[in-house]
């Protein structure tokens, strides 16, 4: 039989300072909990008897539907792997009582990861689900499943049209800005462009690249967007112009295909927006450059048209594929399809924007999984053991959340299946005592968490959920 000491060793994982059951092995527990403990596996624990030992300890006691549900089944019917948890074993869902310290253990341990998944912390999961009949807590955690014969039952939607590689950076904001809203509108690029060139002629020269002209003193008018102009042009930076007839020639070829690539792209925008109630993974990045474009369409045709994918018929959006009228309307619809989404998937580049660090954040707020995508080793420690971003609150539940980070596409898939297929695999950790985590198996990253502060815990669950007429200083009169 066991000590009272090597059963606190071998339970400290389930030791938190915040009370509640996170408080029902400790130092100050009374010695006939452990002293009925240490006989659990030759005299095996029944439910009247979890029941007092709760008791001693100050804790409230269990159903019987709660009871079944976390030590008698290992249900298949779950948000997540139950039987990949460390220390399951097949006896466990054939019991009738608890049969050894492993088996207490393992009920816990899944109590422990639903806790930090969808209550935010211990107490609060085992208060609200205690009391619930078997059928009660079945059908929470069922709600909480994706639906995965109906995504894959759903077939193939009608697809985003294409555009070729090499002309996808022509539907970025910066090019819209530059060419103008269509076919023999002003064109600001055009207009810098002929300019440059009469000055660059009348000074004595002739014959430039299209690269010395965007080289020119800038006009105020035009102030600040000669990177812009640059991007816009990239197709035709390295070649020679010996007139403003072939100026205008080589002009109108990239502007007839920017056109049609943005015709293509808006068009595009319509379809995403008609699958918004089956869309799966929304893409967040930023693209500065046209190798940007490249990398970014290869990348998604990598994830998506893989093998290991088909058969969920996965509705992504692609951000080389869309444009909008206006950087508000692109605004509004981006925000709408992160909403949307039922994964978020974050592509690192050689430099951060606002825009798809925004994008990340609201789907981490909105408690969402976030995939965080970079194929550079700096990058991936800096957002998974640096960068704030990838830990925020989900707002409506106050629950920790936590991105996925990894510098593999294999990761990436498998991630995206496995969180469709309700087969996620996840452990707890505690790097301090009391401190829990929660972390994804395949990247190793922490997607929830619990404070050891218990000043901290406190303050947080008694201001988190206080309903707006408190927050303004109560209701006048009272």
């Amino acid at each position: 039989m066991k000590s009272k000491d090597e059963i606190l060793q071998e339970f400290e994982l389930f030791s938190v300072p915040t009370g509640g059951i996170g408080s029902w092995l400790t130092e100050r527990t009374h010695d006939d909990v452990f002293a009925r403990l240490a006989t659990v596996d030759e005299d095996p624990l029944p439910l009247v008897q979890l029941n007092q030992l709760l008791v001693f300890a100050n804790e409230a006691p269990v159903g019987e539907g709660f009871f079944r549900y976390y030590w008698l089944t290992a249900p298949e019917a779950h948000p997540y792997r139950v039987h990949s948890l460390p220390g399951f074993a097949d006896q466990f869902a054939l019991a009738n009582m608890i049969n050894s310290l492993a088996h207490l253990k393992w009920g816990l341990y899944r109590l422990y990861v639903d806790a930090l998944l969808y209550f935010g912390n211990v107490r609060t999961a085992f208060r609200s689900l205690r009391d619930l009949t078997f059928q009660e807590i079945e059908g929470f955690f069922d709600a909480r499943r994706f639906n995965t014969d109906l995504i894959k039952q759903r077939g193939q939607p009608l697809m985003p049209k294409t555009i070729a590689k090499d002309n996808r950076y022509l539907i970025s904001e910066m090019a819209c800005k530059s060419y103008g809203d269509g076919p023999g509108t002003e064109s600001d690029l055009r207009t810098f462009l002929f300019d440059s060139y009469k000055s660059y002629v009348a000074a004595g020269h002739s014959s430039p690249t299209i690269q010395l002209l965007l080289d020119q003193p800038i006009p105020s008018q035009f102030e600040g967007r000669q990177g812009e102009f640059a991007f816009s042009a990239d197709e035709l930076i390295h070649h020679t112009v010996s007139s403003e007839a072939e100026l205008e020639d080589k002009f109108n070829q990239i502007a007839g295909k920017f056109f049609d690539a943005r015709r293509v792209a808006l068009d595009n925008t319509r379809h995403y927006l008609s699958v918004l109630s089956e869309l799966d993974v929304y893409v967040a990045t930023s693209m500065r450059t046209r190798d940007n474009f490249r990398v970014m369409a290869d990348t998604c045709e990598s994830i998506f048209d893989h093998e290991s994918l088909k058969d969920l018929h996965l509705r992504y959006f692609d951000p080389t594929l869309s444009a909008a009228a206006g950087h508000e309307d692109k605004g509004l619809i981006e925000c709408l399809m992160v909403k949307c989404a039922k994964i978020l998937l974050y592509c690192a580049g050689d430099r951060e924007s606002y825009g798809k660090d925004a994008e990340a954040a609201m789907a981490l707020s909105l408690g969402k999984p976030v995939i965080f995508y970079c194929d550079q080793e700096r990058t991936q420690r800096l957002y998974r053991d640096v960068h704030p971003l990838t830990r925020l609150i989900e707002f409506e539940t106050g629950i920790a959340v936590g991105a996925m980070v990894t510098g593999s596409l294999d990761h990436v898939r498998v991630l995206m299946s496995r969180t469709l297929e309700n087969s996620m695999e996840y452990y707890l950790h505690q790097p301090r005592r009391g401190f829990l985590e929660l972390k994804e198996k395949i990247t190793d990253c922490v997607v929830r968490l619990q404070t050891n502060d218990q000043l901290l815990a406190e303050a947080f669950w008694n201001h988190y959920h206080r309903d707006g007429r408190a927050r303004r200083g109560g209701v006048s009169g009272m």
